[in-house]
């Protein structure tokens, strides 16, 4: 799909769902966020830029901590959905910005911390994000990113991709640990941290929360049951073809700074 495809879809998709983002246990909970807190160690004169903020839970964690805290998303309901949330918190610093994750509107070396999470697969250009990222950081800034990330072998990968596709036609796609390894050097951060975690997730709310139909649920469900082995080993699939079905995808926790 052609970029500028892609991100109207993305503005398509993620507008007509913004709330239930703000209200996803997903993005909203999980040990993740103080994790991400524990290895950035925010400093209270730091400058920080949530890009693809989502429901703004990223941004209003770390403003917490820090001096001036930026969130920014592409998708302009979705910005005013996480500056509700943000301000119903009392967070009252926090700003608000809409633009492309590919061309951040910021002058160079503005940031102590630049996050994105659980929202790289959407991009068209994963490289050319972490590229603009390392441009808006400070001399010694941090780069800390949490998505999804595929295993690192090709079908399985394939098919995990296809299947988080067919729930969510704006994902783009997910990288193993070693591509993400490779961006960020390539870049020339100097990638400090990796960890890979475990999200297990109903599949019926997963599935409802962006509006899929019976039948599109029906073929989620089909996939589940015929996995081959790698992906079930991946995924874990739990009563696959029932109400209760669940399976596990996995997020990588990588950050990279900028020397």
């Amino acid at each position: 799909m052609a970029s500028d495809d892609l991100k109207s879809q993305v503005q398509a998709q993620f507008g007509a769902h913004a709330q239930g983002y703000v209200e996803s246990k997903t993005h909203a909970q999980g040990a993740e966020l103080t994790r991400l807190v524990e290895l950035a160690q925010p400093q209270a004169d730091w400058r920080t830029l949530d890009v693809a903020t989502g429901g703004g839970h990223t941004a209003l964690t770390f403003s917490r901590y820090v001096q001036h805290s930026i969130a920014y998303d592409l998708t302009f309901p979705m910005l005013q959905a996480a500056r509700q949330f943000i301000q119903a918190q009392g967070a009252s610093h926090v700003i608000f910005a809409n633009g492309d994750a590919e061309n951040l509107p910021f002058a160079s070396g503005t940031f102590q911390l630049v996050t994105c999470r659980i929202a790289a697969h959407h991009f068209p250009d994963v490289f050319k994000f972490v590229q603009a990222c390392y441009r808006v950081l400070a001399q010694g800034g941090l780069l800390l990113v949490q998505d999804q990330v595929l295993p690192d072998n090709k079908p399985a990968a394939q098919y995990v991709d296809a299947f988080e596709t067919l729930r969510d036609p704006s994902h783009n796609r997910a990288y193993d640990e070693y591509e993400w390894r490779g961006m960020l050097l390539d870049a020339d951060f100097s990638v400090e941290h990796s960890e890979i975690i475990l999200k297990r997730h109903e599949l019926l709310p997963w599935a409802q929360r962006l509006g899929c139909t019976p039948t599109r649920i029906e073929r989620l469900q089909v996939l589940l049951l015929q996995a081959p082995d790698r992906v079930k080993n991946w995924m874990l699939p739990e009563y696959a073809g029932t109400a209760y079905a669940t399976f596990c995808n996995r997020h990588i926790i990588i950050a990279g700074r900028k020397n």
